[in-house]
């Protein structure tokens, strides 16, 4: 496992359609180990293959990660959460229901926090590591955020691209070192 750069807002990878996997081979296996290696040291409960420059439909998911490792206040607790990694290769949203607001952050815009409306409650489907399909839900928590979230690099979406208010998305942007960078989604 090697741990990869993240690529920040601006880079022109994440504003692309991601490919299909279509080989379930040793390099998908190292792929995804440099994701996990990547995200837990990034401190982060989310990456898509796009964040690291690979322009394929992999997401990597630990929701459960940042549970316990702050208090209210957003000081470390100093514990250790075991890791839970949840490997999604070619996923897709099948069923959306409802609506949930919520503050969300991404490991591509460091500091970067603001509200977006995601769904409350989807279904999806995807790959295992296997090339297996599987189905899923999630409704109303982390995870469910975080697999949209993650889907949506995986489209070429960003989450500035949805902010709930476009006039803080772009205070929080300048003020965290994106002032001039107008990146748009693709036609």
């Amino acid at each position: 496992m090697s741990k990869r750069k993240i690529l920040k807002y601006g880079s022109e990878v994440l504003r692309r359609n991601s490919t299909p996997v279509t080989k379930f081979d040793k390099r998908l296996k190292k792929i995804i180990d440099d994701m996990l290696e990547t995200m837990y040291a990034a401190h982060g409960v989310g990456l898509a293959a796009p964040q690291i420059g690979i322009n394929q439909r992999i997401v990597v998911i630990d929701a459960e990660y940042g549970s316990d490792r702050y208090d209210e206040s957003g000081k470390s607790t100093g514990r250790k959460n075991p890791r839970n990694p949840l490997i999604l290769i070619n996923p897709e949203i099948t069923e959306m229901e409802g609506e949930l607001e919520s503050y969300e952050g991404c490991l591509s815009f460091p500091d970067v926090y603001f509200n977006v409306t995601r769904a409350k409650k989807i279904k999806f489907k995807f790959n295992n590591i296997k090339g297996q399909e599987e189905e899923m839900e999630a409704d109303g928590d982390l995870f469910c955020r975080c697999v949209q979230h993650e889907i949506d690099h995986l489209n070429g979406q960003l989450f500035v691209d949805i902010a709930d208010d476009r006039i803080i998305a772009r205070e929080e942007l300048d003020k965290n070192g994106f002032a001039n960078i107008d990146s748009q989604p693709l036609a």
